[in-house]
């Protein structure tokens, strides 16, 4: 005869299990999913990075204020989503492993060269590995944007556009069609400008906000150009 008892799954929710005469038996999962999108777009001479502000687990809203946009160094910005203690405990990593190369080099690292640091920092932990998407978004050498995603254990590609999170599914296809204009015939291929990519990132975290309950609240954009990074801030509903 068996019973049903609860148990804590992936999600941080219990789970009801069905077990024989052995009787109950614990588990504890390591990782919770915290929601949030984040998203990169990278022109001629920007970048952008933009996330919503939602922190969320299961039903329940943490904080409608968690931006999940961190500014490395003065033209490097990552997003992360996913389990929101991976995203803090790998930033700190990071911004430590930034100052170190600082004081022995006496210059900042490049978006490229964080991006690989990142990639052996991710690898490292193959084997217990950190729950977080990662987008980097900055100006590479020669001042043009560029944007790096990468999977939860290193590999990782530079991309001119980037969706991560939980409602990627929706917004990597609109970037797909509006920015690489995948799947279009007869259309001319412009530069993509940065009033169009502000409009484009606002209407998707809007269309994203009205269809995935983990995204919402606040949109916070970072735009990296030569004269360094600013920020904005566009509400979105909350309910």
């Amino acid at each position: 005869m068996s019973s049903a008892v609860s148990r804590w799954g992936c999600g941080g929710q219990p789970e009801m299990e069905a077990l024989g005469a052995a009787g109950p038996r614990l588990r504890f999962s390591p990782y919770a999913f915290n929601g949030g999108t984040v998203l990169a777009i990278a022109g001629e001479d920007f970048s952008i990075v933009a996330s919503d502000t939602r922190l969320s687990e299961g039903f329940s809203i943490h904080t409608r204020d968690s931006p999940k946009c961190y500014k490395l160094t003065d033209k490097t910005v990552i997003g992360c989503s996913g389990f929101h203690g991976d995203c803090l405990t790998l930033t700190k990593i990071i911004e430590a492993r930034l100052k170190m190369y600082k004081h022995s080099n006496n210059k900042a690292m490049t978006t490229g060269a964080i991006a690989a640091m990142l990639s052996t920092i991710l690898y490292s932990r193959r084997f217990f590995p950190y729950y977080v998407y990662n987008i980097i978004g900055g100006l590479d050498e020669e001042g043009k944007g560029a944007v790096y995603s990468f999977d939860p254990v290193g590999s990782y590609q530079r991309d001119s556009f980037k969706a991560g999170g939980s409602a990627s599914a929706m917004l990597q296809p609109l970037l797909d069609n509006q920015v690489g204009f995948k799947n279009m015939q007869n259309v001319e291929h412009v530069p993509l400008s940065l009033d169009r990519a502000m409009r484009l990132v606002k209407d998707v975290f809007i269309s994203a906000a009205e269809r995935d309950v983990y995204t919402g609240d606040a949109l916070r954009i970072c735009i990296v150009t030569k004269e360094g990074i600013r920020e904005e801030t566009v509400p979105l509903r909350k309910d």
